[in-house]
């Protein structure tokens, strides 16, 4: 399943994510995704796992024009020169001539920011990334933004999960031709909300499918691009196989209610960039 992006670009709706997932770990992880099926790799200079995501991916086999691959620019990062320093740096580390998506990790100043974006929209239009966009933006870092922006961003990665379902940060996003996608779909570290919630374990049997399958299925279904993280095998490959049922109105309907506004990592108006 892909979803053409504004700029005509297409991206897998389902994705690896690989935060903190380390050295090893990483390595393995990347490369059974890849060869399993997975063709869209998340990951993130912060993450400290660039060099064994790349080392995956060439040791995969796989042409790397299939492979969809991300990273972020941190906030140390930050900077019209900065930023573009920073995506060569991910270049060299990934071993790759480009990425097919490079976001801004998370907001700081509005200055920094357009400064930064700039340097995107130029990194975009010398073809050292497919797509650009953001990550951890709310409705008034977007608007700022486009005051400045000549390049809609294409993505807005965001926290977002059947407890935190943003659901007037989806519907402006799309107004403006901004996809989300959806970091922790399984809530993280809290995914024991997830496997033990009633109403998801009722809809899995209902189904034949886990509760985890479930959850990310319901993503799927609202349009929006999933990055669930593991470094199992078995969970890998359980989290990309969701492409053989559907969920009806009544299943939709009783995951909707399950929406808490509950976030398990920190907001970006809350924290000090």
């Amino acid at each position: 399943m892909k979803i053409k992006l504004n700029n005509g670009i297409k991206i897998p709706q389902i994705g690896l994510g690989t935060f903190r997932a380390t050295e090893n770990d990483a390595y393995k992880a990347v490369k059974h995704a890849l060869e399993v099926g997975y063709r869209h790799i998340d990951t993130a200079s912060i993450y400290g796992n660039e060099k064994e995501v790349g080392k995956a991916i060439k040791d995969s086999g796989v042409p790397r024009e299939e492979i969809f691959i991300t990273t972020k620019l941190f906030q140390s990062d930050q900077g019209y020169l900065a930023t573009k320093k920073a995506l060569q740096a991910s270049l060299e580390r990934l071993g790759l001539e480009y990425v097919d998506l490079y976001l801004i990790h998370w907001p700081t100043t509005y200055e920094k920011v357009a400064d930064s974006y700039q340097a995107l929209e130029e990194l975009y239009m010398d073809g050292f990334t497919r797509a650009i966009g953001v990550s951890n933006f709310n409705f008034h870092h977007l608007e700022h933004l486009f005051d400045t922006a000549e390049i809609i961003p294409q993505v807005n990665q965001i926290e977002n999960h059947i407890f935190l379902q943003n659901h007037k940060l989806h519907e402006f996003c799309r107004k403006h031709g901004i996809y989300l996608e959806a970091y922790a779909p399984l809530c993280s570290h809290e995914i024991k909300n997830v496997l033990e919630n009633e109403t998801l374990q009722k809809i899995a049997e209902k189904h034949g499918k886990s509760v985890a399958q479930i959850a990310l299925r319901f993503q799927l279904e609202r349009g929006i691009i999933i990055l669930p993280k593991s470094v199992t095998p078995k969970r890998i490959e359980e989290n990309l196989n969701i492409s053989d049922f559907k969920l009806d109105d009544e299943d939709m309907q009783a995951i909707y209610k399950l929406n808490r506004g509950r976030k398990y990592f920190p907001d970006a108006d809350n924290i000090g960039f």
